[in-house]
């Protein structure tokens, strides 16, 4: 009898889907929210095969149990090179997408930061200041999990923005766990979001701040992310982030 092999997922169909996105809405969506949503932009097969990667320990380079640090509840595992295809498609796919808009908020905000079209160039800025470890993760959560408001930087080169995919199904796999935001505008209360969202769908929203235009110009607004607690079930995430880590 031959042995079973394990599947590492592939990137057949995913490039065909985000070139398919209306990234003009997303774009629109970004400016007036800070977070936009592309619906079903992974399979429920896909979903599986990725989440069901957690526990093969050979594909990543670290794991982070969050109530050690006081990040949460639940835990995470950083991918290590080479990335599953999936996930580096994914990478790869969506950042020229996203870079127009990086470029135009960089600018807006008053930063010198710019960042090439091709994702490739901008790996080879981050890993010259020594940001040389993949940033791409799996996150599992169960019951009474949570994930503390935070940002994702790692190091002085920080791409603005980052996509979260659910892979788990809200009502069947688990129940709580939503994505939420909140957003620190100077002189104000931080306003909450709640980003609903279902299996294959990714979330893309920024990683620190974001511009917004006042009576007096653009100003600046701080962003955090984090998870709700989860009530039941268990909860699965791929986090795409596109700068990588110290």
């Amino acid at each position: 009898m031959k042995a079973c092999r394990e599947v590492v997922p592939t990137a057949t169909g995913v490039e065909e889907r985000v070139a398919a996105a209306d990234w003009a809405r997303v774009a629109q969506e970004l400016d007036a929210q800070g977070c936009a949503v592309l619906e079903g932009l992974l399979t429920a097969a896909e979903c599986g095969e990725l989440a069901a990667l957690y526990a093969r320990d050979e594909l990543f380079r670290s794991r982070v149990v969050m109530a050690r640090h006081g990040f949460g509840r639940g835990e995470y595992r950083y991918f290590a090179h080479p990335l599953p295809g999936l996930v580096a498609a994914l990478r790869t796919g969506v950042y020229p997408r996203l870079a127009p808009i990086a470029n135009r908020w960089s600018e807006a905000m008053g930063l010198d930061a710019r960042f090439p079209e091709d994702h490739a160039r901008f790996v080879e800025r981050c890993h010259a200041a020594g940001q040389v470890q993949p940033t791409p993760l799996l996150l599992q959560y169960g019951e009474g999990d949570y994930n503390c408001l935070h940002q994702d930087l790692y190091g002085e080169h920080v791409f603005p923005l980052q996509v979260a995919i659910l892979l788990s199904e809200p009502g069947r796999d688990f129940t709580g766990g939503e994505l939420v935001m909140t957003e620190q505008r100077p002189r104000m209360q931080s306003r909450p979001m709640v980003v609903p969202l279902r299996q294959g769908d990714a979330a893309v929203f920024a990683v620190r701040h974001r511009p917004v235009q006042g009576a007096r110009g653009v100003y600046r607004v701080n962003m955090r992310h984090g998870v709700s607690r989860v009530r039941s079930g268990h909860r699965h995430t791929a986090g795409i982030i596109f700068h990588d880590a110290t």
